[in-house]
């Protein structure tokens, strides 16, 4: 079967990719860049996704442009439903472009996070699936979590530390404060007040 793989980055891709194939798949990627904040961010994910892929013979369809402020507009005031938006997105950019290259189904690597609500992104990938007219082609690729890990570093693929988009980024940076338990510095005085 012809499969378009949303790909989010490079080491999340290594097991779907492996199992794609190994069930006689033909597979290419696709790099949906718009949740990816700041830019350096999705440059530095894309770059290693395009040459892991290079040497791994997996063509990448990379998303056109970078609209950060779209993105922004759309989960602006629905910050509690950000992921969910998210998903959305980028499940139906990848159906759009599963239909236009001519596959049969499209898929994700989101379905190879631990951390990713997969009932969720199952029930939309069928759902936009059945809106586009293509099949939603779910895999549970978590038990291959390690595996996928250890091939990334043995490759020294650069891992990112977050899930992409700037709310992520601050999540991961206030659990770090939290773990360290470092005194929070005092409060600047208000405006016109001295203390």
């Amino acid at each position: 079967m012809k499969i378009l793989l949303h790909t989010c980055c490079g080491p999340c891709t290594i097991v779907p990719l492996r199992r794609l194939r190994a069930e006689g798949n033909e597979v290419t990627g696709y790099f949906h860049r718009h949740n990816i904040h700041p830019f350096t961010e999705c440059r530095l994910r894309e770059e290693t996704l395009l040459a892991w892929a290079g040497a791994e013979g997996l063509p990448v369809i990379v998303s056109p442009g970078y609209d950060l402020e779209g993105y922004l507009r759309r989960v602006a005031f629905r910050e509690a439903d950000r992921c969910r938006i998210c998903f959305r997105e980028r499940l139906r950019a990848s159906a759009a472009v599963a239909r236009e290259a001519s596959c049969e189904a499209f898929s994700t690597t989101l379905l190879y996070s631990r951390y990713q609500p997969h009932e969720v992104i199952r029930a939309m990938g069928e759902a936009v699936g059945r809106e586009a007219g293509i099949a939603f082609l779910y895999r549970d690729f978590r038990d291959g979590w390690d595996e996928g890990v250890a091939e990334s570093r043995r490759l020294g693929m650069y891992r990112q530390k977050y899930c992409g988009c700037i709310y992520s980024e601050k999540e991961r940076f206030l659990r770090g404060a939290r773990k360290s338990k470092a005194p929070a510095p005092p409060a600047p005085p208000a405006p016109g007040r001295t203390r």
